[in-house]
């Protein structure tokens, strides 16, 4: 998305058919990242995460992606979904470092991952 609106970006993030949160991750009082995250019925499903470019040593994507996990335990949900994996994607790639896990492939979930 080049150059969107703050209504088209909004539009994007959000759902009209789940409630959509957006954790902020501050370090004392700066924010540094945000996970927007839905909330389903089972699960929390992982939309997109963004943080400050600069700081990207200190892995917040991954640090987010833990927190949505335990977060989505701490509500006893049974799943945390982080969304498409598109291996040939290097940005969609790190989605397969996550254990447990299933995946729709070829019209049906499978849990055997390799």
């Amino acid at each position: 998305m080049d150059d969107p609106s703050r209504d088209e970006y909004l539009q994007f993030l959000t759902s009209s058919w789940s409630d959509t949160t957006f954790y902020e991750f501050r370090d004392v009082k700066e924010l540094v990242a945000v996970a927007v995250t839905d909330q389903l019925d089972h699960a929390l499903s992982c939309v997109y995460t963004f943080y400050e470019p600069t700081l990207r040593s200190r892995a917040l994507g991954v640090y987010a992606i833990l927190w949505q996990i335990t977060e989505a335990q701490r509500l006893g949900l049974t799943y945390c979904y982080l969304g498409y994996w598109i291996e040939q994607t290097r940005k969609m790639r790190y989605k397969a470092d996550y254990r447990p896990q299933e995946r729709f492939e070829n019209g049906r979930w499978s849990s055997n991952i390799r």
